[in-house]
């Protein structure tokens, strides 16, 4: 419900991490700004999918790939052809047997979607059922922004992961979803969809009292409502944006500090346990 904190960051890395687990993962983008496409793809592999009208996550929701450049009118499109195989980071000696993390982008046509009638919703959820025996783990990225394309998410997912930068706007935001997600479930009675737990990301390094009060304003409100928080908090590094730049998982990312790899790497192993999901390899 809020932008700044850290919510591309933790998709991308957490794919580009299971997938060196030896998992097989499938990254879905459903932000119109499309910087989860841009963190795992790298920015000219991206702009060049844009240049040849190739199909996106908008594709799957509205059923059809409009016209572009290479295209002379709206075409039908199957679904499976949204999504690029294999495009997670494998340069490293640590990265030669890894999993899968195969990425469905997204493109700023997206947010067309959110002028539309509902009906289109559940698109997402039933593409989703039917490739999800390829996968042991399915992230999509959000927007900030509580909109149809929340509910399109909710309706794909079984669990969310919920980062949350301690400061005073996260006491705002937090109750806004705590809301959002009652009024899903209450008109969604038989869709399961649980927080499997609260992400204190971006988290300064000094120990400060905005960031005491807040971080206890969050563990009040997360107790209030029965949600867990990571034991793992996530300080802010410069590592993080340099990983987005050049498409790399944080570990293979110059200069990232040790003590940051091993912080992310514990992290990943809470947030896996919390959805049941066991690495496949170490």
């Amino acid at each position: 419900m809020k932008g700044g904190v850290g919510k591309t960051t933790l998709a991308s890395q957490l794919a580009h991490a299971a997938s060196a687990d030896g998992l097989r993962v499938l990254a879905v983008d459903l932000d119109p700004q499309s910087n989860l496409s841009h963190s795992i793809m790298g920015v000219q592999a991206y702009r060049t999918h844009l240049r040849k009208d190739r199909p996106t996550v908008a594709s799957i929701i509205d059923g059809y790939l409009p016209s572009g450049e290479t295209n002379t009118a709206p075409t039908r499109v199957n679904p499976s052809d949204t999504i690029l195989r294999n495009v997670g980071y494998r340069r490293a000696v640590s990265y030669r047997k890894p999993g899968t993390l195969d990425l469905i982008p997204s493109r700023l046509e997206l947010s067309r979607v959110l002028k539309r009638p509902t009906d289109r919703k559940g698109r997402l959820a039933r593409f989703i059922a039917r490739v999800s025996k390829r996968y042991d783990l399915i992230i999509i990225d959000c927007a900030p922004t509580e909109s149809v394309l929340t509910d399109v998410a909710y309706f794909a997912s079984r669990y969310l992961v919920v980062p949350i930068k301690p400061e005073f706007m996260a006491t705002i935001g937090l109750p806004l979803l705590a809301r959002s997600i009652q009024e899903f479930r209450t008109k969604n009675a038989d869709h399961a969809l649980d927080i499997a737990g609260l992400v204190l990301n971006h988290s300064e390094y000094s120990d400060s009292r905005e960031k005491r009060e807040a971080t206890e304003e969050v563990r009040s409100l997360a107790s209030e409502h029965g949600w867990r928080v990571f034991r793992l908090r996530m300080p802010y590094s410069r590592s993080y944006a340099s990983a987005a730049r050049r498409a790399t998982p944080i570990s293979q990312t110059p200069y990232a500090r040790t003590e940051v790899v091993k912080r992310f790497h514990r992290l990943k192993d809470e947030i896996l346990q919390a959805v049941e999901i066991r690495p496949r390899v170490r």
